[in-house]
């Protein structure tokens, strides 16, 4: 993609409007000024209604006790909630069980660039003698922080010495630090790869599994000594054409010159990022809460209800799933819009025009890095065989290092997240990864297998159908309880033939 001027990517600005290099002008400029503007107007409204929800929840009023007090203090509750501006989460894991045994978690940050931290997920001093597999957890950066995979890092803690990659906010990133793109993105990874010195899995999670294709290809393509030893694709937009979703077909329909008239705007003031362009966070909630707006609404009425009957551990799950699902984060305008064209309007990857620095990104030059890819039934962001598309794409790779595995009854979140990644998926990860260790290592330090199922296949070839945008829309928390896990198999590797997934 060309750069211009110093800063690259989406172009000069000043007292005229923004141009952009897709023709288009950043006539947005306004909006987030309008959207501080309007959260400064609501805060006193806020600052009432919290004051409202304490007294009508206090037991000392008499009130409290009343269905009416109870309404009242429910209602102010769901309003200050709903115009709150959410921060950053943190992950919070403090400890995790390994062996039955309970051991310390702390987080220590072990790589930083501007747009990134790689935070490592440090255990206890006696584990840390015991070797597992490196897992490099590549969050998406696509609106939501990387908190958003506590639950992912949590399944994969027990049995693997895992990292994530931690994106920073734009609006926190000085205009000093230059740009950031698709280009840079991978130059991260490539990077991040190199650091772990090529002993680590990649679990790629929807948005990055592009990325880190592609890095891995260029890896490869350069004979690279630091090449991971195997990467899991998962739910991510790799062939677009294939099985297009709502979210496809509005990227194809708009293009990238109306994304960048109607949603790139710039930083305000007393942000560090003042000036820099920006596809928001905040619009990009906007998308998310659209996409299921009536299954919202109805998690919020129910919300209210739970706070009128007194159902306090119902209530708690709103809370913790909302303050998660609403906190997001500023995207670069040069790496939105990048990807909006590479990914989902030219579908380069799969066409095999996709470049990165000005050299071709060839999957056909992966021959290490073992793949599996992981589909969710009902994934309405990334449709059925979209990720399985790399399978196909990876042609040199061996049948033995090539593993596809399709969950049934299972969402775009439930992919990487809930009872069904914990009992099912999961453990089939942990189980590839295992496979793809040394020796010595898979030895040393034996992994839960899964069981002999249905839902796996090897390198099936995927047809041509036709294309996905990328958001990371996940729907409000179940309260299912995780099923229990079936009995562990050693199996070294899937079946070319085995084919439905197991719910």
């Amino acid at each position: 993609m060309a750069r211009d001027g110093k800063r690259g990517g989406i172009g000069e600005f000043g007292g005229a409007p923004i141009q952009t290099e897709w023709g288009g002008s950043a006539s947005s400029m306004p909006l987030y000024w309008m959207f501080e503007a309007a959260q400064a107007s609501l805060g006193p409204a806020r600052a009432m209604a919290d004051v409202g929800r304490l007294y009508f929840k206090n037991p000392a009023n008499p009130a409290s006790h009343t269905e009416w007090g109870r309404k009242i203090g429910a209602m102010c509750e769901v309003f200050e909630r709903a115009t709150r501006r959410y921060g950053k989460p943190e992950f919070g894991i403090k400890e995790t069980s390994v062996r039955g045994e309970r051991v310390p978690v702390t987080e220590r940050v072990v790589w930083s660039r501007p747009f990134c931290d790689l935070i490592r997920f440090e255990r206890g001093v006696g584990e840390r003698a015991r070797k597992q597999p490196k897992l490099l957890i590549v969050a998406p950066m696509s609106g939501h922080y990387a908190t958003l995979l506590r639950g992912t890092v949590e399944a994969m803690l027990p049995d693997h010495d895992v990292y994530i990659t931690d994106w920073t906010d734009a609006r926190l990133v000085p205009l000093t630090e230059g740009a950031f793109d698709l280009d840079d993105y991978i130059d991260y990874l490539i990077s991040i790869f190199r650091f772990l010195k090529g002993e680590v899995h990649i679990m790629a999670v929807c948005q990055p599994a592009v990325p880190v294709l592609a890095a891995v290809a260029r890896m490869e393509a350069e004979d690279d000594p630091f090449v991971p030893r195997s990467m899991t694709l998962m739910g991510g937009p790799i062939d677009t054409r294939v099985n297009p979703t709502g979210v496809n077909q509005l990227a194809i329909e708009r293009g990238t010159e109306w994304f960048a008239r109607n949603v790139v705007t710039v930083v305000p003031w007393p942000h560090p990022g003042v000036m820099r362009q920006v596809y928001p966070g905040f619009l990009q909630l906007t998308g998310f809460v659209s996409m299921n707006l009536d299954r919202h609404m109805s998690a919020h009425y129910e919300f209210f209800n739970h706070l009128v009957d007194g159902d306090g551990d119902s209530a708690e799950k709103h809370r913790d799933f909302y303050d998660e699902y609403l906190a997001v984060m500023d995207l670069t305008a040069e790496f939105y819009l990048q990807t909006v064209e590479t990914v989902f309007v030219r579908h380069s990857l799969p066409k095999g025009e996709m470049t990165h620095r000005g050299k071709p990104v060839d999957c056909s030059k992966i021959r290490r890095c073992a793949l599996m890819t992981v589909e969710g039934e009902k994934d309405d962001i990334s449709g059925v065989g979209q990720t399985q598309a790399a399978q196909t794409l990876c042609s040199n790779l061996p049948a033995e290092k090539k593993v596809h595995y399709l969950q049934l009854r299972v969402g775009h979140y439930g992919v990487f997240n809930g009872s069904r990644f914990r009992s099912e998926i999961a453990p089939r990860i942990g189980d590839f990864i295992l496979s793809n260790e040394p020796r010595a290592t898979a030895k040393a330090a034996p992994a839960q297998r899964p069981a002999e199922s249905e839902g796996v296949s090897a390198g099936d070839d995927v047809p041509p159908i036709a294309p996905l945008v990328s958001g990371e829309d996940a729907p409000p928390s179940s309260t299912e309880a995780a099923p229990k896990r079936k009995p562990a198999s050693r199996r070294p590797r899937a079946s070319a033939k085995e084919s439905e997934g197991v719910g």
